[in-house]
């Protein structure tokens, strides 16, 4: 694999070109070696032509070998310890005249590196592929309502688009008329179509299935949530996993052993083929890629359950985690009131009060009165004048003679409606008043998502039995939620500061949190914990760059996830090290003892990719990795 490779993630236009280079020559000295093979077997006389044409085939593989050898002195990393052992091998190889080994050295050896550089690759075609979902065109809507076709990357926030049924939404945007069923499988992992209409989010990438909208535009290229999704992608393909970094810690002691041993078997022996055997075996690849190859599989799963992972590190760091700490608002919890109960005053019809309170929630943006304007009964909202909103007590209106009043006890006295004392509750609760009668109170509750409590149990079934709720809110809405979702221990009207130092404190207790949260006053904590998950699809932006894994699709059942795939990550890891590092060692070990005979290099390096083809094929099965 070539460095820049492991550098980025993707090879450059250049190195594209290098590697075709480096294949149309690995055929051309096919050819000549089957050429020399020919002239040796049919005309035995000419043994001189067949040699120099077995020349004029190692020098070509040569250059390219001894130039990233070169590189790799320049630019060390672990796979560079490869190329470095085939270049002293090549080098032995001619100074020994074995013409037909110098040759198919470098070319087995290439074969094995288009193989790796291959698969490494096909996660970033899926990247490139993700790019693509927001390139094309759009229907921009001018002034005068007329469409005019751009390209997708010249809008801009504020731009208003038309969307046709079976189109693919450009941009972030807000819908501004029409209803729609919108696939976001791409992006958050979702199977079900969302239904949205006029005010419902849409994401860059999603599809429109079957409605006509005018969407107007938010955020455009890299700010949009597509967009952050294949920054974060790209983040992660390009982190090191622990164990490569500890491998490419030892590297130079590895290199310094092998030259070491390969002298032993010279000496020993006086067989150049045995030591030349030893440097090939040597090469490390099935080891170099046990880690790495796993972690692209695992990302990619990931990727697939609308779980982003930032870094390969991660992974491990969340197969060790043995605690949970929750933020409430927004994470185990909708983050958006809703209506718990409308309680009627004696002789009051409830459809009544709903009635009134859904016409007056209508008139404002409050979060109360949005969670109450879905009451109002379509095409037959009262016909309401004279709304103003009172800022911080509630809503008046005018209902034909007489004062509609929503909103605290204060503002319900102050038009004359006498209301009895408020129901214990927590949560936010307002009157409603007609006139000077009372028609009841609403009482509204922010309700944990539907599978916070399976997702937690869960959890606790995977070993993280310390589980806390971690939140900024009143104790008593705090011990509330945590005993429907049953969580044992709350900390409660918690500061950001005061978030940091419960997680702090609990890793200095000995556990490993995974930190859940969303919001600004979580990033902190977020950054403290072993691990730390955003919940995207509605996260600010503060705590998605501060969290080290997002879940796209606030679905917290992918927390269980996450912590499955890594464990099944990291096993896989364990057994590719040990298949990497077992299978070097026999190879070596056969070549020491000159059990691999005269052509042992030739044998040691088929036997090297063997075992490179093994620990990737490996890796691979992770991808069968699914959850519903």
């Amino acid at each position: 694999m070539s460095a820049a490779l492991a550098e980025t993630g993707l090879l450059s236009q250049g190195e594209r070109r290098s590697l075709a280079l480096r294949l149309t020559l690995s055929l051309i000295t096919a050819g000549l070696l089957i050429l020399s093979t020919v002239l040796r077997l049919a005309a035995p006389d000419q043994l001189d032509i067949a040699e120099l044409v077995a020349g004029f085939a190692a020098l070509l593989v040569a250059v390219p070998a001894l130039q990233a050898a070169w590189y790799s002195l320049r630019h060390p990393d672990l796979h560079g310890v490869t190329d470095q052992l085939v270049a002293l091998a090549l080098i032995a190889a001619w100074a020994e005249g074995d013409l037909t080994t110098a040759a198919l050295l470098p070319l087995v050896m290439t074969v094995g590196h288009v193989l790796e550089e291959r698969s490494l690759l096909g996660s970033q075609e899926a990247i490139r592929a993700l790019g693509r979902l927001t390139k094309g065109k759009a229907r921009r809507l001018g002034a005068d309502g007329r469409a005019e076709e751009v390209d997708a990357q010249a809008l801009r926030p504020g731009d208003r688009i038309a969307l046709r049924p079976g189109e693919r939404i450009p941009a972030d945007g807000l819908i501004r008329t029409g209803v729609a069923s919108i696939d976001t499988a791409s992006i958050t992992g979702e199977s079900v179509p969302a239904e949205l209409g006029p005010g419902g989010a849409v994401f860059g990438g999603s599809l429109n299935l079957d409605g006509v909208l005018e969407v107007e535009v938010t955020r455009v290229g890299g700010q949009t949530t597509l967009g952050r999704v294949i920054a974060l992608m790209q983040q992660a393909e390009q982190a090191k996993p622990p164990v490569t970094r500890l491998l490419e810690h030892h590297a130079g002691r590895y290199t310094i052993l092998v030259l070491l041993a390969a002298f032993g078997v010279w000496f020993a022996s006086g067989s150049t083929a045995g030591m030349l055997a030893v440097l090939v075996a040597s090469c490390p690849c099935a080891l170099v890629l046990a880690a790495p190859a796993t972690s692209i599989a695992a990302i990619a799963v990931a990727g697939r359950h609308g779980i982003l992972v930032k870094g390969a590190a991660f992974l491990e760091d969340l197969a060790s985690v043995d605690a949970v700490i929750l933020d409430k608002t927004g994470t185990v919890t909708l983050g958006q009131l809703r209506l718990a109960e409308a309680r009627a005053a004696p002789g009051v019809d409830v459809d009544a009060l709903k009635s009134v309170a859904g016409a007056l929630g209508a008139a404002s943006n409050h979060p109360v009165s949005r969670a109450l304007a879905p009451l109002a009964p379509l095409g037959a909202i009262l016909p309401l004048e004279d709304v103003k909103e009172a800022r911080g007590l509630g809503v008046v209106g005018r209902l034909g003679n007489e004062i509609v009043v929503l909103g605290r006890p204060e503002l319900l006295a102050e038009h004359g409606v006498t209301a009895p004392p408020p129901p214990a509750h927590d949560g936010p609760i307002a009157g409603v008043g007609r006139g000077e009668s009372f028609l009841g109170w609403m009482l509204l509750a922010d309700e944990p998502r539907a599978e916070a409590r399976a997702a937690i149990a869960d959890l606790k079934g995977l070993g993280l039995r310390r589980q806390l709720l971690l939140t900024g809110d009143r104790a008593s809405v705090a011990r509330s939620i945590a005993a429907r979702l049953g969580v044992p221990e709350v900390r409660a009207e918690a500061l950001p500061e005061e978030k940091l130092e419960c997680v702090l404190a609990e890793t200095r207790a000995g556990y490993r949190p995974l930190v859940v949260g969303d919001g600004i006053n979580d990033a902190l904590a977020l950054k403290a914990g072993a691990v730390g998950v955003a919940m995207g699809a509605q996260g600010t932006d503060v705590a998605l760059a501060s969290a080290d894994v997002v879940l796209m699709s606030n679905d917290l059942r992918r927390l269980a996830t996450c912590v499955r795939l890594s464990r099944r990550c990291r096993g896989t890891i364990h057994t590719n090290v040990a298949v990497g590092l077992g299978w070097t060692v026999v190879v070596i070990g056969l070549a020491a003892t000159g059990l691999l005979g005269p052509s042992g290099a030739l044998i040691a390096a088929v036997l090297h990719n063997v075992g490179t083809l093994a620990v990737m094929g490996n890796a691979g099965r992770l991808l069968k990795f699914h959850e519903a």
